[in-house]
């Protein structure tokens, strides 16, 4: 995988310069291969699919706030010499291309929020099962209950559980910490970009009333709820996240060069 700023990263279409250029940001203890294919190869569209650091294939240390998350996607973006990007995020994901639209609104073409929130409280316990490589087996069970719809089919759940286990506890909590403290409820009003909200119907980690606050909050929010997925929408239903992909992103205004 070729690296920019410290990161890991998978690419598709990356000299296509007449299209968007496209950001997938994973959620928790995630990494790019979160988004399936059929999302991380977009037909026709230019993707680039970091992994955050201490992810996946990154280097270095998880951070602990969803800023420093941020200050990383824009240090990705600067080493690419990409000056605005759509960003499309997952979750913890989610946060961090919403705080980039807040505070760096010229650097973000488009924002697409996947199983998001305006506030992402963590459980207690889900973070201090986090702490340590002994308790962390707890952690992820209660993931595993809370992150997949019931009529998800079993060998999609347990790769991605698989995937997510090789995941070092300390970087697992640093997420849950960052994503505990993000709030930015009163501050949705101040979203600029085009904006697509995904939930799928049955997530109990972020409700769709989540993903309705911010489809309600945010002023060009359009929202999409996936019937039979929880969590991990795009996971459980790559097609179908993909298929309300594409006509966003092909409707977001982009001139090369910018």
């Amino acid at each position: 995988m070729p690296v920019a700023a410290s990161l890991n990263y998978f690419s598709h279409l990356e000299e296509e310069y007449l299209r968007p250029p496209i950001v997938l940001i994973h959620g928790a203890g995630g990494n790019y291969l979160y988004w399936p294919p059929e999302i991380r190869r977009l037909t026709g569209q230019r993707i680039f699919a970091p992994d955050l650091p201490g992810h996946g294939k990154s280097n270095g240390v998880g951070r602990q706030s969803i800023d420093d998350y941020a200050q990383c996607i824009l240090d990705f973006l600067d080493a690419l010499h990409i000056h605005k990007a759509i960003l499309i995020g997952h979750s913890m994901g989610a946060a961090v291309a919403l705080t980039l639209a807040l505070e760096h609104s010229r650097r973000v073409l488009g924002l697409g929020l996947v199983g998001g929130g305006a506030r992402m409280k963590v459980s207690p316990d889900l973070i201090q099962n986090s702490s340590n490589p002994a308790t962390l087996p707890f952690a992820l069970q209660s993931i595993a209950e809370m992150a997949f719809s019931p009529v998800i089919e079993p060998h999609l759940k347990q790769r991605a559980m698989q995937r997510m286990s090789a995941t070092r506890s300390t970087v697992f909590q640093g997420d849950f910490i960052a994503c505990n403290q993000f709030d930015v409820m009163d501050r949705l009003d101040k979203v600029r970009a085009s904006t697509l909200v995904v939930c799928g119907a049955d997530d109990r980690m972020t409700p769709p009333r989540y993903s309705e606050v911010l489809a309600s909050s945010i002023r060009r929010a359009q929202l999409m709820v996936i019937p039979d997925a929880g969590h991990m929408v795009m996971i459980e239903k790559p097609k179908e996240v993909a298929a309300v992909l594409v006509p966003f992103v092909q409707g977001v205004s982009y001139r090369p060069g910018e």
